[in-house]
C-alpha cells in the first residue's frame, strides 16, 4: 500500500506558474504509475497527466498540454505537475493517484489508478 501527499497548491494570477509535488510512502515507488487529476467546483473530476513507472512515457489531457509538464523522481518517491500559463479555468483541488503497473505506460481513468491523494486546492485569479 502506498500513501500520498500532495503540496505546492495556493493562490496564483492569471499567467503565473505553481509546481504541485505529491510524495509517496514506501520503498517500491518505482512500480507505480502516476497521474495527476483536477475537480473544480461542481464539475466532475478529470485527468490532467500521467507518467509511466520510469517517467520515459508521459500523456497530457488537450486542455493542459504545452503549459503543464508531469515528471518524476523516483529516488526521491515524488511525482511532480508544473504548471505554466495558469488561467482561471485551471482552479481546482488537484489530487495525484498511483497504480501498480508491470509496464512502463501510463494510465487516463480515474478507475485504473490504485492509491488517491488528499488534494491540494489551487486557485487561479485573473
Amino acid at each position: 500500500q502506498v500513501q500520498l501527499v500532495e503540496s505546492g497548491g495556493g493562490l496564483v494570477q492569471a499567467g503565473g506558474s505553481l509546481r504541485l509535488s505529491c510524495a509517496a510512502s514506501g520503498r517500491t515507488f518505482s512500480r507505480y504509475a502516476m497521474g495527476w487529476f483536477r475537480q473544480a467546483p461542481g464539475k466532475e473530476r478529470e485527468f490532467v497527466a500521467a507518467i509511466g513507472r520510469s517517467g520515459g512515457s508521459t500523456y497530457y489531457a488537450a486542455s493542459v498540454k504545452g503549459r503543464f509538464t508531469i515528471s518524476r523522481d523516483n529516488a526521491k518517491n515524488t511525482v511532480y505537475l508544473q504548471m505554466n500559463s495558469l488561467n482561471t479555468e485551471d482552479t481546482a483541488v488537484y489530487y495525484c493517484a498511483a497504480k501498480v503497473a508491470y509496464s512502463g505506460n501510463y494510465f487516463v481513468r480515474m478507475e485504473d489508478y490504485d492509491y488517491w491523494g488528499q488534494g491540494t486546492q489551487v486557485t487561479v485569479s485573473s
